[in-house]
């Protein structure tokens, strides 16, 4: 199964250990551009901007969600943000809910002033066991 992953570049350093599991369960696995060399947590609001915009990174990612079979979500705890879900990963999950893709979260659903409509997506929860996630997404019977 193609699964992309989406996440806050806070949460970059975890991709190796995630892409590891996923590839030795067979699946092959998209992540967002490399951007270590950008100081994400330093820059202000116009800095990241500029650098989505320069390397037109949310269609960039949005062009592998539409050749996935799923989507995960890192929604990792941050420092004083508990499973967060940020702008980015949140307009992924909705490309991915109306591609019909199914979504993956690596932990519930987090408080947030979107929260119903990332409930309303159906996301599905797998308490960071990458094994829940299954070899093939089943076929929809109805």
């Amino acid at each position: 199964m193609v699964i992309t992953i989406c996440m806050s570049m806070s949460l970059r350093h975890r991709l190796p250990e995630i892409c590891g599991v996923l590839e030795s369960a067979g699946h092959e696995v998209l992540t967002p551009v490399d951007t270590r060399e950008f100081d994400y947590e330093g820059a202000n609001d116009h800095q990241r901007a500029d650098l989505k915009r320069d390397k037109d990174l949310i269609r960039t990612h949005y062009e592998k969600i539409k050749v996935s079979d799923a989507i995960l979500v890192l929604n990792e705890d941050l420092p004083e943000k508990p499973r967060y879900i940020g702008g980015n990963s949140f307009l992924e999950m909705g490309f991915a809910h109306i591609l019909d893709i199914p979504i993956y979260l690596m932990q519930d659903v987090p408080e947030s002033p979107y929260r119903s409509e990332m409930l309303a997506m159906d996301p599905i929860v797998i308490d960071g066991d990458l094994s829940k996630i299954p070899s093939d997404i089943p076929a929809v019977v109805g």
